[in-house]
């Protein structure tokens, strides 16, 4: 594909934040961008594509972005009648934004577009209502598909599927997938406990993270029980942010000043796959989103430096591990438990403390993980820093379709100085 890099990547302090405005973590989010490309203004700012989930549950469930980002085109900071393209695509949403941005770089029809997402997620008065709207993420035209799906799989493995009260729905399809692996292949809690102490410890190097508190594997084990096998500690928790992702060209990047321009990160690849419902034991979309990125990249898994993946649960991890082909099926497990995905491993993962420890404000996700890797690969991470990192790698889901992710996205971030 045509070159394109990312020349600025920022996310805001991720946490329960009731008092700042989806407006306010918009221009939080956009000024900070701005900033970390080292650009004075967005002028040069061709479209803007806006993640976002949850504005419908307070009556803005249109324009989004151009209602967000109205406060920064009437003070100047934001350029007039630039297109504003509104995504809405489950925890891949800021995936889908990035796609686009991308999509227009290479295209040519842009030469610096924009990727926001913002998301705000807790509620200090929580109803029915606001559990509800996590079902947009599974089939509501047909529930009965998923649920008699997952069903099937509990009765097969001796441990009926319920979905809980208390819960995000997709906590219990997680849950039933890290069974049906730790009945296949062997996987234990306490290695699922491994990834999630891994990933509190890196949080907690995070200043950004939501949580940022060290945990023990066996604090992990003895938290508040969620749903068999996971306890609070190994699930991401609820929180509100913004993330942006500034794409460029080649061309644009070449007019740069020499400093911006070797801080600028190449995008090696980036795809996005459809996943679909198949047995537990068949190849799922993660995998093959990964082959085709990989293979985008001429690259293998031993090339990837560090990693950031989807871990709305620790189990996710695991599994993500042995998909993107950084040990064999069934070994996600070990790999976490013998210390190699740490932050001087052999294959660090999640080093920003991952959607665990980092969190999880659905829009702003990927967006996030792109500015991890970013960080990681300019060498300003700081005391989470992986040593000489120069090839990194996002993996991004959303949604569910059975033991598929409806979207799935995988993106690899190369430093060129």
């Amino acid at each position: 594909m045509s070159k394109a890099y990312i020349v600025g990547a920022f996310m805001t302090a991720f946490g329960k934040r009731p008092d700042i405005s989806f407006k306010a973590l918009t221009a939080e989010a956009y000024e900070g961008v701005l900033a970390h490309a080292g650009l004075p203004d967005g002028a040069e700012i061709a479209s803007t594509w806006f993640g976002n989930c949850g504005l419908q549950a307070v009556g803005q469930g249109s324009v989004r972005g151009q209602i967000c980002l109205s406060p920064l085109v009437a003070s100047g900071r934001f350029p007039v009648s630039v297109p504003v393209i509104n995504v809405e695509n489950a925890c891949a949403t800021g995936s889908t934004a990035f796609h686009g941005a991308l999509t227009d770089i290479i295209s040519g029809r842009a030469h610096v577009s924009l990727a926001l997402g913002v998301e705000k997620l807790f509620n200090p008065n929580p109803s029915p209502q606001s559990l509800a709207g996590f079902m947009a993420g599974a089939d509501m035209l047909d529930p009965e598909r998923w649920q008699g799906y997952y069903r099937e799989v509990g009765e097969a493995l001796g441990h009926p599927f319920v979905l809980g009260s208390d819960r995000s729905p997709f906590m219990d399809t997680y849950a039933m997938q890290a069974l049906w692996h730790m009945g296949a292949h062997g996987t234990t809690e306490r290695q699922i406990a491994a990834v999630a102490a891994k990933s509190h410890n890196n949080g907690a190097l995070n200043p950004k993270a939501q949580y940022r508190f060290p945990m023990t594997i066996e604090e992990v084990l003895a938290d508040r029980a969620v749903t068999t096998p996971f306890t609070r500690a190994m699930c991401s928790p609820i929180g509100d942010g913004a993330a942006a992702v500034l794409v460029a060209s080649e061309s644009f990047v070449g007019a740069l000043s020499g400093s911006q321009r070797m801080r600028s990160i190449a995008i090696r690849s980036s795809v996005l796959r459809t996943g679909t419902y198949r047995p537990p034991e068949a190849l799922g979309v993660v995998a093959k989103a990964a082959a085709a990125a990989l293979a985008e990249a001429g690259l293998t898994p031993d090339d990837i430096d560090v990693a950031e993946v989807h871990d709305a649960t620790a189990f996710s991890e695991i599994s993500k591990a042995e998909a993107i082909g950084f040990c064999p099926e069934g070994a996600g497990g070990p790999l976490a438990e013998s210390g190699a995905t740490g932050l001087n491993g052999r294959i660090p993962l999640n080093p920003s403390g991952g959607l665990v420890s980092k969190g999880h404000p659905v829009g702003a996700t990927r967006l996030a993980m792109l500015s991890e890797i970013v960080e990681q690969l300019r060498g300003e991470a700081g005391a989470r820093q992986v040593a000489s990192a120069r090839i990194g790698l996002v993996e991004n889901g959303g949604g569910v379709l059975g033991f598929d992710e409806a979207v799935s996205a995988l993106s690899i971030l190369e430093r060129v100085r």
